[in-house]
C-alpha cells in the first residue's frame, strides 16, 4: 500500500501533467496550502521563471487577516495576485491545484482570483 504522501505526489504529478497538455503557453497559478498558510505562485514553465507571487505571510496581509488557514484568507490571497498579475500584464492562466481538491480554500482562492480578473 502507497503511503500518503506517495498518493500526493502522484496525484499532483498526474494535474500538471494534464495542465501542461492544455496550457497552450499559459502561465500556470500553482497553489500550495498547508495548516497554516496559503501560497500562490504565478510560474512560467517554459522559461522557468516565476511571475508573480502572493502568500498568507506577508506583512500587508498578516496584520489584517485573522488567521492564515481560512477561506477569508485565500479569498485576500486571491486578490491580491490577480491585482499583481495584471501589473505584470498577465490575464490568461492555467490553475494548478496541485494535489489538493478543489474545494474550501482552494475554492476560495480561485474565485477571487478570477473576480480579480484572472482568466482560467
Amino acid at each position: 500500500m502507497a503511503s500518503r504522501k506517495d498518493t500526493l505526489v502522484r496525484r499532483a504529478s498526474r494535474v500538471r501533467r494534464q495542465i501542461k497538455a492544455v496550457a497552450n503557453g499559459r502561465p500556470r497559478l500553482s497553489v500550495h496550502r498547508s495548516s497554516k498558510n496559503i501560497y500562490v505562485q504565478i510560474i512560467d514553465d517554459v522559461a522557468g521563471k516565476t511571475l508573480a507571487a502572493a502568500s498568507t505571510l506577508e506583512a500587508d496581509l498578516k496584520s489584517s487577516l485573522k488567521t492564515g488557514a481560512d477561506t477569508a484568507a485565500a479569498a485576500a490571497v486571491g486578490k491580491l495576485i490577480a491585482e499583481r498579475a495584471s501589473k505584470a500584464g498577465i490575464k490568461d492562466v492555467v490553475f494548478d491545484r496541485g494535489a489538493f481538491i478543489y474545494h474550501g480554500r482552494i475554492k476560495a482562492l480561485a474565485e477571487a482570483a478570477r473576480e480579480g480578473g484572472l482568466n482560467f
